[in-house]
C-alpha cells in the first residue's frame, strides 16, 4: 500500500486540475523551466490562477533571480499570494554560492520552503542545520538526476531520510523520478514525498498487476498495431 505523498510536477494547468481532481495527488510542484515549456510568459498570473483553482494543497512556485537579496524579496512575494504556498529556493545560484544564509533568513521569517536542486548528503546537511521544526519545510533532493550519473540514489535518500527526521523533521522530497518503481523505492527509504508526472502517475495501478497476463496483453499490442498498421510480409 501506497503511503507516500505524490505530488504532481508540471506547469499545464489542464493536467494540474486533472490530477487534483483524480484525488489521488496531494500537492504540486513546478519551476520555471516547466512553465517556459508550456508558454507560460506571465509567471505570477499563471501562479494566482492555480491557487484561485486549487486552493487547499501544497503547491511549490520557485524564486528565479540569481543574487540573493532578490530572491529574498521574490520569495516574500510569493508567499503572499497563498497559504497553501510553498516558496522554491535552489540549495545555490548559478555561481554555486550557497543559499543556506537566505534559508536560514527565510525560516525565520517563518516563510515554507521548499529548497530545490539538492544533489548531495553534504547540501542536505547544510539545510538542515538552518530549518526550524516550527516552520515547515520540503527538502526536494534530485534523485532521478543522481541516477542518471550511474550512482543509486537510494542510500543517498535513506541517509537524507534520517539526517532529517533526527533534526529538523523537514519533509524529504524525492524529485525527477525516472519509472514508477522509483515511487515504491522512495516509499521504502523513508521519503515523505515524490514528485511524479502525468505518465508515472497513469501507471500507478499497475501495482501488484500478474505479469503473465501483462506478458500476454503486451503481445496483444504489438499484433493490434501490426493488424492497424496494414503490415505485410511476403513469405
Amino acid at each position: 500500500m501506497l503511503t507516500i505523498k505524490l505530488y504532481a510536477d508540471g506547469a499545464n494547468l489542464d493536467d494540474m486540475l486533472a490530477a487534483y481532481q483524480g484525488g489521488i495527488v496531494r500537492g504540486f510542484t513546478t519551476n520555471p523551466t516547466l512553465m517556459r515549456k508550456v508558454g507560460i510568459t506571465n509567471y505570477e498570473a499563471f501562479a494566482r490562477e492555480v491557487l484561485q483553482l486549487i486552493p487547499d494543497r501544497s503547491i511549490s512556485f520557485e524564486v528565479f533571480a540569481d543574487d540573493f537579496e532578490t530572491m529574498y524579496r521574490q520569495a516574500r512575494q510569493i508567499d503572499s499570494w497563498g497559504e497553501n504556498v510553498f516558496v522554491k529556493i535552489p540549495i545555490t545560484n548559478t555561481a554555486g554560492e550557497s543559499s543556506v544564509p537566505l534559508i536560514k533568513r527565510l525560516v525565520g521569517d517563518g516563510i515554507k520552503l521548499n529548497i530545490t536542486a539538492i544533489l548531495t548528503l553534504e547540501q542536505v546537511q547544510a539545510v538542515n542545520s538552518v530549518l526550524s521544526p516550527h516552520v515547515p519545510a520540503i527538502v526536494s533532493v534530485f534523485a532521478g538526476r543522481i541516477a542518471d550519473t550511474g550512482r543509486d540514489p537510494v542510500p543517498l535518500m535513506a541517509a537524507a531520510a534520517q539526517m532529517l527526521k533526527a533534526e529538523s523533521q523537514a519533509e524529504l522530497l524525492w524529485a525527477s523520478p525516472r519509472e514508477v518503481l522509483n515511487v515504491y523505492q522512495a516509499q521504502e527509504c523513508g521519503c515523505h514525498i515524490i514528485t511524479a508526472t502525468k505518465d508515472i502517475l497513469k501507471k500507478l495501478d499497475l501495482q501488484g498487476k500478474d505479469l503473465t497476463e501483462f506478458s500476454r496483453e503486451t503481445v496483444q499490442m504489438f499484433y493490434d498495431d501490426a493488424c492497424k498498421a496494414g503490415f505485410q510480409i511476403d513469405c
